[in-house]
């Protein structure tokens, strides 16, 4: 067994687990001091070289010492403390006792808890662990009766943990190992003080291994409270792209961007495609758009049942589904091989997630490409996740070309095209006052001398109209008319048209005069017609007096 420094030089990062190597400056497995019945499970899977971090930290792990891994996704953590940890069970083989489990690994989604129990499942068939899966979407009965009798290796979920606690389900003072999968990412979900509260119920003397793809500031205070005199295994900066991803950015408007994709779905030979929105609800709508242009797609998020998570990712991996779309809940579960694309509809707003999304390319070695949208909103991110990788990803302007475009060829929906705002009215089906005034009509008015004398300004009556009921007063007092009209029926009329604006006929009550009709309630005049809020004053004896 070659012997391990801590200031040993980082191993190239994009190496993937290789397979029947013989000339490799890596240890090979079989060197590893591992049991047998895992060393020919290896051998049945094929896997003989094993990937840095896996040859720095298997030997660490086998030592019983604290670990803090810091690898990207794709370079083989998990079997990195799965095979040590059933190494060790296979040493200390004894029945756990009831409710109860030795090796506790949390893990921030359904997804990678289940391929975490399949790895375990896989590397220890000859074994035959106990072993017992902790998630939610599935009945919590059927857990309590797995965790009954006890079991070997726990595999969950922070949040369906505490419930399994609460109803007293599982103990975890016999916990021997402590696993933390993806810790950044249980950072970023919210679990830091779920963590917390299910560390406290753990034995002190445990080994803890702790893994990230990033190391935040919140992610290493945690892990100096939790473990004790731990090795670091770097086999690559923290938050480093893999070499093998070609990546690129696309500026583009928002709502051309489902023509884009649509476009490189198309044109594009894709094995398979993983598209990355930032909510569930864009997620299913990407989906629709995508079956819209004969694109079969299919969204796996928080809000899908575990049944429907797992079929969908059944059918993605069996090639079934050439196109997935996931939110960031799921970036760290899927690990499938053949994804040629990733694209990023929308940019992460949390840096550390763009690394972890392009990282489901590129895998076991492969060659992946990386395409991320760019709008307007999202140049912020971009600038963070550059500063964060420290590489200036190549760029690419689709801004106005794309949408000039698809309204030449027409495939612009109505609600994207700009159509022309009618002007407002009001109620009485003038334009407001600052629209009515144009240019034109401004210089087309006289001075206010000529206003005055009567001419009608843009979209007015003539002064001498709406100053008509005035004149009637004035003339009534001096008892004449300039049509020889009485005063009185003629304000009596002014009063009606007045009345007709500011009440509709059809609002007047038909009971102004005996007799009354609908269609000729507008003719009443105004002071015959009963207030609408008057009160009904009674006299001595309770009789109604009469309107004022």
């Amino acid at each position: 067994m070659s012997s391990y420094s801590r200031d040993a030089r980082p191993f190239a990062f994009g190496e993937g687990p290789s397979r029947h190597t013989k000339d490799s400056t890596l240890t090979s497995f079989l060197d590893l001091g591992l049991a047998e019945s895992i060393t020919r499970a290896l051998v049945d899977e094929q896997y003989v070289t094993p990937t840095p971090i896996q040859a720095q930290t298997i030997p660490q792990v086998l030592a019983a010492r604290d670990v803090v891994g810091i690898a990207q996704t794709g370079t083989g953590k998990t079997a990195a403390f799965a095979l040590p940890i059933l190494n060790h069970l296979s040493k200390t083989q004894r029945r756990p006792d009831a409710r109860s489990c030795r090796v506790l690994v949390l893990s921030p989604t359904r997804e990678l808890s289940a391929q975490i129990v399949e790895s375990f499942q896989t590397y220890g068939k000859y074994l035959r662990p106990r072993l017992a899966l902790a998630i939610g979407g599935v009945p919590l009965n059927r857990q309590i009766r797995t965790l009954a009798g006890g079991v070997d290796v726990l595999v969950a979920t922070p949040g369906r943990l505490l419930d399994l606690m609460q109803q007293r389900a599982v103990h975890l003072d016999r916990v021997e190992i402590l696993v933390l999968d993806e810790a950044d990412r249980m950072l970023d979900m919210g679990f830091i003080h779920d963590i917390r509260r299910i560390v406290g119920k753990l034995p002190s003397g445990r080994q803890t291994l702790f893994f990230s793809a990033t190391m935040p500031r919140e992610i290493a205070d945690l892990a100096n409270n939790m473990l004790r005199d731990p090795v670091r295994v770097a086999v690559t900066p923290s938050a480093t792209t893999v070499e093998r991803i070609v990546q690129q950015v696309i500026h583009v408007d928002r709502a051309a961007k489902p023509a884009l994709l649509t476009e490189i779905l198309r044109g594009k030979t894709i094995d398979r495609a993983l598209v990355f929105t930032r909510t569930k609800r864009g997620a299913d709508k990407v989906v629709r758009a995508l079956a819209k242009s004969g694109l079969p797609a299919e969204a796996i998020h928080g809000n899908k049942s575990q049944n429907q998570r797992e079929r969908v990712l059944a059918a993605f991996r069996a090639g079934q589904i050439r196109t997935l779309v996931a939110t960031d809940i799921a970036a760290r579960g899927i690990d499938v091989e053949g994804i040629s694309h990733v694209v990023n509809y929308d940019l992460p707003n949390i840096p550390d997630s763009y690394v972890h999304r392009i990282g489901r390319t590129a895998r076991a070695g492969a060659d992946g490409i990386a395409i991320s949208f760019c709008d307007s909103e999202e140049r912020a991110f971009l600038r963070d996740i550059e500063k964060l990788i420290r590489i200036s990803i190549p760029a690419t302007d689709r801004r106005g070309d794309l949408r000039a475009a698809l309204e030449h060829d027409g495939d612009v929906t109505p609600h994207q095209q700009q159509k022309p705002r009618p002007h407002k009215q009001d109620r009485n089906g003038r334009q407001p006052t600052g629209e009515r005034r144009s240019g034109e009509q401004r210089s087309g008015e006289q001075h206010n001398g000529q206003q005055r004398n009567g001419q009608q300004r843009s979209g007015k009556p003539p002064n001498g109209q709406q100053r008509s009921g005035q004149r009637d007063k004035n003339q009534h007092r001096n008892g004449q008319h300039r049509d020889g009209q009485h005063p009185g029926a003629r304000a009596d009329q002014t009063e009606a048209r007045r009345s007709n604006q500011r009440h509709p006929p059809s609002r007047q009550r038909a009971a102004a005069e005996p007799g009354a009709t609908a269609h000729n309630i507008g003719t009443i005049p105004f002071m015959q017609q009963p207030r609408r809020n008057q009160r009904r004053h009674t006299g001595t004896h309770g009789a109604p007096r009469a309107p004022r």
